[in-house]
């Protein structure tokens, strides 16, 4: 387990392809904010980043602290993540920026807190499961001609998901998608699962590019201020004073998750929060529940396989 002074100082001496396109789903806030910058301050400023979210304003704040020249030739893509029609026109105006000739670098971080039961979307998908998944699923798929350039051209294509690696369930294949057993819990447990079984079949399909799925940790991060409950912040103010000892920054964070992204080899792997891989320590879903988790996802995503 590198200390965090070890994975900062490692970031800022890796080298990476000349001007590198990287790409940050989420970013402009929490986990995603803190892989951006430190990302940005790992390639010393020499990188054109993409940052897709909602909240333009953060973004531009965010691009305006990058070092030179990444705070003048990066920018910011519109994307609310619980429509998958959303994803696939951020995804075309991604790869339409003039610049972005291909990818190198895709981390998604898209989160959603609630304690809501099944919320669906007029697209029939509950709205925690398009953030954590299906979205997901959707932009690396959306975005792999970009990907498979980079490799055209001998250069580093790193793919990140930051969600629940080690912390799935059993994949309960006569339900996916949770239309009939939805539960809080169950949504977690299948989405990290779900998340595993994404990662693995990418980089079975397209040798060359790394695809990791990761955790975490605890993060003080927005994402309890976005939450559409009120008992969650209200906890949040109460137990306030414990969270900052037993929580990271979201920069502690990135620096680790972005130490995992620049460090990770061609193929599948899962990481924890301080980057150490894992291996398939509690993996859930085999080869055929993995088949038909992806045909029911395309389903789902209306989405072209790249």
């Amino acid at each position: 387990m590198p200390s965090l002074e070890i994975a900062r100082a490692a970031n800022a001496s890796f080298t990476t392809c000349a001007n590198p396109v990287a790409v940050f789903v989420g970013g402009t806030a929490g986990i995603g904010k803190g892989m951006a910058l430190a990302f940005a301050q790992a390639a010393r400023g020499n990188a054109r980043l993409v940052i897709v979210g909602r909240n333009k304003a953060a973004a531009e704040k965010l691009i305006a602290s990058l070092p030179p020249p990444a705070n003048t030739q990066s920018t910011f893509v519109y994307c609310d993540v619980s429509l998958m029609r959303n994803v696939h026109a951020a995804a075309r105006d991604i790869l339409a920026l003039p610049g972005v000739d291909r990818i190198n670098y895709l981390a998604i971080t898209t989160g959603f807190f609630t304690l809501r039961g099944r919320d669906e979307t007029e697209e029939g998908v509950d709205r925690k499961l398009a953030a954590h998944y299906y979205s997901r699923w959707a932009f690396v798929n959306d975005l792999m001609p970009a990907l498979k350039k980079a490799v055209e051209r001998k250069e580093e294509v790193q793919v990140m998901s930051v969600l629940g690696a080690g912390y799935g369930g059993p994949v309960d294949d006569t339900d996916l998608g949770l239309k009939k057993t939805f539960s809080l819990s169950n949504a977690a447990l299948q989405g990290a699962s779900y998340n595993d079984c994404m990662m693995q079949d990418f980089a079975a399909r397209h040798p060359g590019i790394a695809f990791i799925h990761s955790y975490p940790g605890a993060v003080r991060s927005s994402i309890i201020k976005k939450s559409n409950s009120y008992l969650v912040k209200a906890a949040a103010y109460a137990f306030w004073p414990l969270l900052r000892l037993t929580t990271v920054s979201e920069e502690e964070c990135g620096a680790y998750m972005t130490h995992a992204l620049l460090h990770a080899q061609p193929g599948f792997a899962r990481v924890n929060n301080h980057g150490d891989d894992i291996g398939l320590t509690k993996y859930f879903g085999t080869e055929e529940q993995r088949k038909k988790l992806w045909a029911h996802t395309v389903e789902v995503t209306k989405s072209q396989v790249q």
